[in-house]
């Protein structure tokens, strides 16, 4: 069994050489999705498509469907494609492995398979032997922000580093709705122009650039008691938007660094982005918080984030508005 790259199988697409099977599974479906499109829009030409491209959806069909489907031969061309999408809905999926042992060559079966295969089974096991086998992991929160200078830059545009945190502040992790958002953003700039930068996002998207998790991260790293209170007024006013417990999680992650920033002897930029895991650009942030704050009221701070988290989450019947749950928190990490 190989574990195939996403990079890996499109460029093995693209020389025009085809497997019998393509296995892709995985949580993040950006990938499985690219895989799956590109073979559905490349492999055949528009007067191949009509007899020889099925696609069917795993909730509606059963694998017996499938293998009747995938044993055609096709009609006037060298292959025909057969995609199965939502193929974790498949009810009774362990009975492809029938068809798996001895695929036809002369048909590309692709699986998308969203979720984690259950290895153990015996259809999972023989169709990870016998296919191009896809693991579309879910990237960590942050992975994202490099998946984003890496994606922009095979647009041959730059972002800033900060428009990068925005987007993930906002989006989330979500790949797919991430890179279309990108796209969106390109085709808004103006002509000549070649970077992505937070007035953009804010102008098009709507993100406030001043106003989010980064900047009160960054005002709380600072200890810039005015700015910090600004931004938290704001969110108390935005709560739809800026909910209390996203932000309780980022001010977690990055006073929990701040603590391990103490204890890392080289502290160059460079060896500091790479222990940490930050994009070099936000070194600076966690440096003037460790000038800030010394590692003992870094420890109180970070005990007082998991007890407002608890209490954002109603632990012990506390009922405190957010915004105001918020306001107190924020004055304790401050005084």
């Amino acid at each position: 069994m190989e574990v195939r790259s996403f990079e890996n199988i499109i460029a093995e697409l693209k020389k025009k050489q085809y497997r019998p099977i393509y296995f892709l599974t995985g949580e993040e479906s950006y990938y499985i999705d690219k895989v799956s499109d590109y073979i559905q829009e490349n492999v055949l030409d528009e007067a191949e498509k009509s007899f020889n491209l099925t696609v069917l959806y795993g909730k509606d069909s059963e694998a017996l469907t499938v293998m009747n489907a995938a044993k055609r031969f096709p009609m006037m061309s060298s292959h025909q494609v057969v995609i199965v999408k939502e193929a974790q809905e498949l009810k009774d999926i362990e009975n492809l492995y029938h068809y798996a042992e001895q695929p036809l060559a002369s048909t590309l079966l692709v699986l998308n398979y969203k979720n984690k295969p259950d290895k153990r089974k015996k259809v999972f096991k023989t169709l990870m032997n016998n296919s191009v086998y896809l693991e579309s992991k879910k990237l960590y929160d942050n992975q994202v922000p490099g998946w984003i200078t890496a994606f922009v830059a095979s647009k041959n545009m730059a972002i800033d580093p900060k428009a990068a945190a925005l987007l993930v502040e906002f989006l989330g992790s979500d790949l797919a709705k991430i890179s279309n958002e990108i796209n969106k953003l390109i085709i808004s700039i103006a002509d000549g122009e070649k970077r992505i930068t937070p007035a953009l996002i804010e102008r098009n998207i709507g993100f406030s650039k001043d106003f989010n998790n980064y900047e009160l991260q960054n005002a709380l790293g600072r200890r810039d008691v005015v700015n910090a209170n600004r931004i938290i007024n704001y969110f108390a006013h935005n709560q739809k938007n800026h909910p209390v417990i996203p932000t309780i999680a980022v001010l977690y992650s990055f006073f929990s660094k701040v603590l391990i920033y103490y204890w890392i002897k080289d502290k160059s930029k460079d060896n500091l982005a790479s222990e940490l895991a930050v994009n070099p650009f936000f070194v600076k942030d966690y440096v003037a918080a460790a000038r800030n704050y010394n590692a003992n009221k870094v420890i109180e701070i970070i005990a007082l984030l998991r007890e407002y988290d608890m209490k954002s989450k109603g632990y012990k019947g506390t009922v405190i508005e957010p915004g105001e749950l918020l306001k107190e928190l924020i004055y304790k990490i401050l005084h």
